[in-house]
Order: C-alpha cells, then structure tokens, then sequence
C-alpha cells in the first residue's frame, strides 16, 4: 500500500473518515511464535489512545507470571492511558492434559466467553484481547456461531484481538485482519525449553 492508500475503496456509502474508525476484528493464528506478543503490542497503542482494555486469557495458566501481564497492569494503573483488567478463565488450560480436568476447564472457558458477551453489551472495553481463544473454540467448548453472531453484533467501537492457533475457517472468514504466524525454527525444535524474558 504505497503511501498508506488502499489499493481498492469500496462503494459502501461510508466516508473516509467512517471508513477509517470502524472497529475492527483481528485474527492472529499460525504455527509460529508471537501471536500473543504482536495481539499486545496493539495493546500498548490502545492503552496509549487511553482506551479500556480487557484481556481475556484461555489457556495461559492463571498461576504464570507473564510479563505482558505486569507491564501492561502497572500501566492501566499509571493513570497516564487507558485502564487495563486482566481476566484468567479458572485455572486455565495447558498443554498438558491432566485426566478428569477437561470438563471444569470447558466450564471456565463457557463462563469466561459469557463475561465477554457482557463485558460487549455493556461497551465495557474498547480494546479486547482474547488470549489463546482458538483453542476453546476448536476443542468445541465455545460454540463458534455464538462467537461469529455477537462480534458481529457488537456495538459502539469496541476492537477485538483472537490469538492462537487452528484459527476456524468461520472465524478467519468474519475476521476483518488476519495474520498468519509462520515458523522457519524454533529453540524447542532443538529440544530447548522457553526460557525467561524470552517467552514469559
């Protein structure tokens, strides 16, 4: 897009302006690193415009310590920018399926999309991230029309962030962004583990 343009303005009757401030919804997916990273890096502008922010993590366990989680609380309360609430779904869900655990976390998951729901109506946020979502959605604990309908529904100019990967075709199709993350190499392809500063 040289210069900024869009190669194509569709005839919809919106002005330029109109056009330019819509909310958006935005899908980061894909088998690499740094869905969740880029989905806050968006975050930080929000917060800077002096946006509510409410980020709703899926799968992260609630017991982490993320440092998106620190930088981004100690903003929302530096009364600089926009708030900041950091909402966790139960316990969360790793990748370490533990037996007899699935049916409270697809609980945790049901109850924390319904928060969301909520927290749409009300116009809660103005920038929502939803952290690791695909993964309740393809598991088939979030029923993914429900997801599509109330985006889609959403009033006033409330933008929504999807990390995580598997992203549904529903989904990607709703989307207004779309990202794919790909991987070349990654240090556990080499049986290395994450480590600080790095993944958490």
């Amino acid at each position: 897009m040289p210069q900024g343009k869009p190669e194509n303005v569709p005839d919809d009757g919106l002005t330029t302006r109109q056009r330019r401030t819509r909310p958006l919804l935005m899908v980061h997916t894909g088998p690499g690193k740094g869905k969740s990273t880029a989905a806050f890096g968006m975050a930080l502008r929000a917060w800077n415009q002096g946006w509510p922010i409410g980020v709703f993590q899926f799968v992260k366990s609630a017991k982490w310590r993320v440092g998106e989680e620190r930088a981004l609380t100690v903003l929302g309360a530096s009364g600089e920018g926009g708030t900041v609430a950091w909402h966790k779904m139960g316990e969360g869900w790793s990748w370490i399926q533990r037996p007899g655990t699935e049916t409270d976390h697809a609980a945790d998951a049901r109850e924390g999309w319904e928060q969301i729901k909520r927290d749409l109506a009300a116009e809660t946020y103005r920038f929502y991230v939803l952290d690791e979502f695909t993964y309740p959605l393809k598991w088939g604990w979030i029923d993914l029309d429900d997801v599509i309908s109330a985006l889609a529904g959403r009033p006033g100019s409330q933008h929504v962030v999807i990390t995580g990967r598997d992203a549904p075709a529903g989904l990607v199709e709703a989307a207004d962004l779309v990202t794919e993350m790909g991987k070349v190499r990654h240090p556990m392809d080499a049986g290395q583990k994450g480590q600080k500063g790095i993944e958490w």
